[in-house]
C-alpha cells in the first residue's frame, strides 16, 4: 500500500484515488466495495479496468477512508488483493456510491 494515512478523526474529509491489483474481478469485489463505503457513509464509486484491477475514488470522513483502504486490501472473502495503490484527490465527488462502468 503507498500513500499515507490520515490519523485525525471524523472531522476531517479526505478524497482518495484507489487501484486495486490481483484477483479482483470476477469475485463480487465491486459489489462488496459499494456495501462496504456506503455502510462506512462514503461517497464516490468503483469500477472495472480491462487490465483486471478495480479502481475507486472513496471520499469522506479521515476515519472512514483509512478504514476503507483497510478494507480494501482484505477484500471479499474470494479476492486475493495483491496490492492497493492510493493517491490524494481533489477534486469533488458526487454525493452516494455507485459502480461505474468499466475502462
Amino acid at each position: 500500500m503507498t500513500g499515507t494515512l490520515a490519523t485525525s478523526g471524523e472531522d476531517r474529509r479526505r478524497a482518495v484515488m484507489v487501484l486495486i491489483e490481483g484477483r479482483v474481478q470476477g469475485v463480487w469485489y465491486r459489489g462488496w466495495t459499494v456495501d462496504t463505503a456506503r455502510a462506512l457513509g462514503l461517497d464516490g464509486w468503483v469500477r472495472n479496468r480491462r487490465d483486471g484491477s478495480v479502481q475507486a475514488l472513496f471520499s469522506g470522513p479521515d476515519d472512514a477512508v483509512d478504514e476503507m483502504l483497510r478494507l480494501c486490501a482484505e477484500g471479499p472473502p474470494s479476492a486475493s488483493v495483491n496490492s492497493v495503490e492510493f493517491i490524494e484527490h481533489d477534486s469533488p465527488v458526487l454525493k452516494g456510491f455507485r459502480v461505474k462502468p468499466s475502462v
